[in-house]
């Protein structure tokens, strides 16, 4: 009975590769237009700060603090003169 386990083993295996080698790879053309469609990383995570979802509202806390801290981080490269 094990010999015939690993034979129906090795035969499945043989399938996945060749129904795996059988698929087409990605659509370069496809890409391009997604790429295009894509909201950027700061969108995608307002939308999902407003989701109803647990934690979801986390993540605007989060971005509230991020945007606090970069408004002080400008504020003082402004009083150092680096502003540039």
């Amino acid at each position: 009975m094990r010999g015939r386990a690993r034979r129906v083993r090795g035969l499945l295996a043989v399938a996945l590769v060749v129904g795996l080698a059988g698929c087409p790879g990605p659509d370069p053309e496809a890409r391009v237009v997604n790429d295009r469609d894509t909201m950027t990383q700061r969108q995608r995570d307002s939308v999902t700060a407003t989701l109803p979802v647990p934690g979801a509202g986390v993540l605007g806390d989060a971005m509230d603090a991020a945007d606090a801290a970069a408004a002080r981080a400008a504020q003082h490269d402004s009083l150092a003169g680096g502003g540039g």
